[in-house]
């Protein structure tokens, strides 16, 4: 028997499943942090949803605990880093908010083109204003959606039964998944051009924020509607309210904001024009009612020794406790991540040569961390260790796998293929002594790369100045150059810079290093 407390308000049949597996059961929603920390040594699970705080200090009194689990696709709330650090794994339950969400972006959709929500506060006024409220047809219109995850493709399968063409942008679903959905895959700029609403369902990411703003904005049709149930900052504020102002928009429909709560009284909420609802895209009893059961069922089969399912760390746990392997798992992520930032249109293959013994024996768990790190900047559920080949296999994403002896120069090395139908990038990363990670290879330049914090990347003419000219304008932004790396393949010819910073670097300012002459092809990543 375990001793498992739920400090948030978390359905309560969640209580029956863990009792019935003859778990021992505190449910306790809204009890105070101090008092929570006075028992918590006592408990091997515990399970919350977005209210309580698990903080490291939390965390470091918890001796006895073996799991916690979060009711929802998030872990925001619970820092990972300690409970990995403790040992304990931490679940979450992605997948049980996906037909509420859908069904929540097709109602704003609805109340959007039909006016709903201001016709209702109209009436409620005293004033028959039919003429003023007329809407539009869903029936024959088209509608692009940015995003085929789970929730993307639950909204596509509701559209099409309104009778709306759909079109959608995703640069991992593979074609063959996009075609058994009959829908059409294309580019981000026909969803701007060809589509009379736009709905987001991707994570927020650096990639993602602000990723329609008044540049894309431009692209699309005049009177276009815009709908938002994924994160606040993918879609720009302030840029929506001037388009509908200007009319370029028609019409918006939000559940996600960039301030939660936002501005009551700003510009944005009060816009007659757009339709607001305060996050509920997962609020509804048969979502939490879900994610109840499915984290008392996760706990319990934990506890069976059954498996573990939905575990946001489990691998990283079980990589601690391999040191020689632990930095190569690290490695592998970044590679991803790095993948998914680098890598320009629409996945086509990924293969991952292993050289070295020891990477031999680990290949399925490195290789799911690559994937871990690629989808992890790619979706809005929340991808782990776990979870992140379930996903791939749903998408259609094949990872190839080969391996080779010993690299000339590196003991252990791992060379990461990425092939999109417009490029292919591959790059190389090792280890130096216990837990020094290095990138060694990016396409045919050999460097070495520290993979951490903020970078730019750009190929320029090998010849001097360049460095120069792109440091001012790093140095004119405040951005502080943290760390350096060149490779080239012939002096004179073309060099590839890679620059580690201390901030972030804006549009403006890769802008501005594009514009200088020599230079080409500058992104800024994030690990």
């Amino acid at each position: 028997m375990k001793k498992i407390i739920i400090t948030d308000s978390v359905d309560k049949k969640s209580v029956d499943i863990l009792k019935a597996a003859g778990h021992e059961v505190t449910y306790s929603p809204g009890m105070p942090k101090d008092e929570i920390k006075k028992i918590i040594n006592e408990y091997n699970g515990l399970i919350v949803r977005s209210d309580t705080q698990v903080t490291p200090d939390l965390i470091e009194l918890m001796d006895n605990m073996e799991v916690i689990g979060r009711a929802g696709a998030g872990v925001d709330n619970i820092n990972l880093d300690a409970a990995t650090r403790k040992g304990i794994i931490v679940m979450n339950t992605p997948g049980g908010n996906t037909v509420s969400t859908a069904e929540h972006t097709m109602a704003l959709m609805l109340s959007m083109c039909r006016n709903v929500a201001q016709a209702n506060q109209s009436l409620r006024s005293g004033k028959w204003d039919r003429k003023k409220y007329k809407g539009t047809e869903l029936y024959g219109k088209t509608l692009g959606i940015i995003g085929l995850g789970k929730i993307g493709r639950e909204v596509a399968v509701r559209s099409k039964a309104f009778g709306m063409k759909v079109i959608a942008y995703d640069p991992v679903l593979s074609e063959d998944v996009v075609n058994k959905l009959g829908l059409s895959l294309v580019d981000l700029d026909t969803v701007y051009k060809q589509s009379d609403i736009i709905t987001v369902h991707v994570p927020l990411s650096e990639e993602t924020s602000n990723l329609i703003s008044a540049e894309a904005l431009k692209k699309c049709k005049d009177g276009v509607k815009l709908i938002n149930c994924a994160r606040g900052g993918i879609i720009n504020e302030e840029d929506l309210v001037a388009a509908l102002d200007s009319g370029k928009v028609s019409g918006a429909a939000f559940d996600v904001y960039v301030s939660e709560p936002p501005d009551f009284i700003g510009a944005f909420i009060q816009h007659p024009k757009i339709v607001t609802t305060p996050h509920l895209g997962a609020s509804t009893d048969e979502a939490q009612e879900k994610v109840a059961i499915q984290i008392a069922e996760q706990i319990v089969d934990l506890f069976s020794n059954k498996g573990v399912r939905g575990a946001v760390n489990a691998a990283a746990v079980v990589a601690g406790e391999n040191k020689e392997l632990e930095p190569y798992v690290k490695l592998a992520e970044n590679l991803g991540t790095l993948h998914s930032q680098l890598n320009k249109g629409q996945l086509k293959k990924i293969t991952i040569n292993y050289s070295g013994e020891m990477l031999h024996n680990f290949t399925t768990q490195l290789s799911t961390a690559v994937l871990k790190g690629f989808l992890s900047k790619k979706l809005t559920a929340g991808v782990n260790l776990v979870n992140a080949p379930f996903f791939a296999k749903e998408m259609g994403i094949v990872v190839n796998e080969t391996k080779s002896g010993a690299n000339l120069n590196y003991t252990n090395l791992m060379m990461v293929e990425f092939t999109t139908d417009k490029e292919h990038h591959s790059l190389g990363g090792t280890v130096f002594g216990s837990n020094e990670i290095r990138i060694v290879y990016i396409d045919q330049y050999h460097l070495e790369l520290k993979p951490e914090g903020f970078m730019l990347f750009y190929y320029n003419i090998d010849k001097p100045g360049m460095l120069a000219n792109v440091g001012k304008i790093l140095a004119d932004s405040n951005i502080n150059i943290a760390g350096l790396s060149l490779g080239r393949v012939e002096a004179g010819k073309e060099a590839l810079t890679v620059i580690n910073v201390d901030s972030e670097i804006n549009k403006d300012v890769v802008n501005s290093i594009s514009a200088v002459n020599g230079v080409h092809n500058v992104i800024s990543v994030k690990l």
